[in-house]
């Protein structure tokens, strides 16, 4: 009797105690405070962007000290472009398979049936105004802090290795990874009020009613990718013989961070640091993540394919095969600049009407609305997309370390 009270009290504590436990709580108290208190719920945007910008302080430091740690560690310098290459190359194979997944389930569910009359009408006009027309490589660069920090991160350690006394500051470096590490630990213990703040705004500001006009269209793509990770992520997976669920057990902690903020920028320093203890190399981790960050967009590939078709679908609007690999041929080259700035998605998606010339820009008012609702997918699908890259491309490189039991790190 005593021991199974012991062990029931050892099982509450050890709930009690968890991340992931409280981040649930969190994100299920959020939903309540934005749908009975809308008006409480939208000031709570202030807790969500703080917990944001505070784990935003880590990115850079953790993004620079990886890379250059990594670099000067590996030694061959041929080694870093190798793994450079070949990861926007699988970055650019499988945000295409996302591009093309995408439209082939918005035609066959057909989100886009529906009557428009019943669709809540939001102000579009600062994203239909002025679209770009062509994509701009510097301004990409120039609006991405995360790439800015990777290339001087890159060009450091490559520099780092023929400087004489490079032991003594990458000892150094060591010790500050390790305290920025361990200060970011610290600071996640905010990661439930962060999903709180970020989950009762978006459902106190944009309410649930909002969801059923375009019910459908929400429907296919949370199915989609759904699909998207489990078959095509999934046998990647298997390919290297690991199983997807796997990872996503591993990382559910960060998932749910991702859930309730709404973006997967929060959930990246803890990302790096997990698939180190996964097994993969530092380098590798350093090179692969910050650039799959602006590189490889499987999610916001499969929701800016599908929202093309479906405002082709609620304004008639019949596309040609030509016409529908246009779409895939602009998207990969412009969904590269859906990262890193807000609302970035809308612009891709009023470059890519623009240069189609066939559907109606006003139609991305109907979209407004329910964005917010579909941005988790989003972000947990580029998340663990960036997660798998990460591991073929260390698995492809010898460079992953087999460890027993890694979900026991966690």
């Amino acid at each position: 009797m005593g021991e199974s009270i012991a062990k029931n009290n050892g099982l509450l504590f050890k709930i009690v105690t968890n991340l992931t436990f409280w981040v649930l709580i969190a994100i299920i108290s959020g939903v309540l405070v934005g749908h009975y208190l809308p008006e409480t719920g939208t000031k709570m945007k202030v807790i969500g962007d703080t917990f944001i910008q505070i784990v935003k302080l880590f990115i850079a430091p953790i993004i620079f000290l990886t890379i250059v740690l990594g670099i000067s560690g590996m030694g061959d310098l041929r080694k870093v472009g190798r793994i450079g290459i070949k990861a926007l190359i699988y970055f650019e194979i499988v945000t295409t398979f996302a591009l093309a997944i995408g439209i082939i389930a918005a035609y066959i569910i057909q989100p886009g049936k529906i009557d428009k009359s019943g669709l809540d009408i939001q102000d579009a006009s600062k994203y239909t105004s002025n679209p770009r027309t062509e994509f701009d490589w510097w301004q990409f660069f120039m609006d991405n802090f995360t790439l800015q920090v990777l290339a001087l991160a890159i060009v450091c350690g490559i520099l780092l290795n023929y400087y004489s006394k490079r032991e003594s500051v990458v000892a150094t470096l060591y010790k500050a990874s390790k305290i920025v590490f361990k200060a970011l630990k610290f600071v996640m213990f905010l990661a439930p009020l962060g999903a709180f703040g970020g989950m009762a705004y978006t459902v106190g500001k944009f309410g649930l009613h909002t969801l059923i006009p375009l019910g459908k269209l929400m429907f296919t793509v949370y199915l989609t990718m759904a699909v998207f990770i489990f078959l095509i992520l999934g046998g990647i997976m298997r390919y290297y013989k690991m199983r997807i669920w796997d990872l996503i057990k591993y990382l559910k902690a960060e998932l749910l961070i991702v859930l309730g903020t709404s973006s997967s920028e929060p959930a990246l320093p803890n990302l790096m640091d997990k698939l180190e203890r996964l097994g993969c190399s530092k380098s590798v981790v350093g090179l692969v993540v910050p650039t799959g960050y602006s590189f490889n967009l499987d999610g916001t590939s499969i929701y800016l394919s599908m929202c093309v078709i479906f405002l082709a679908q609620l304004y008639n609007v019949h596309l040609s095969f030509g016409e529908i690999l246009t779409i895939i041929g602009l998207l990969m080259i412009t969904s590269k600049g859906a990262a890193g700035v807000t609302g970035s998605g809308f612009i891709v998606l009023a470059s890519t009407l623009t240069a189609i010339h066939k559907i109606p820009l006003e139609g991305l008012a109907f979209l407004l609305g329910v964005d917010k609702f579909m941005s988790e997918a989003r972000a947990i699908t580029n998340f663990i997309g960036n997660g798998v890259a990460t591991i073929v491309i260390s698995k492809n490189e010898n460079e992953f370390v087999d460890i027993e039991n890694p979900m026991e790190l966690d």
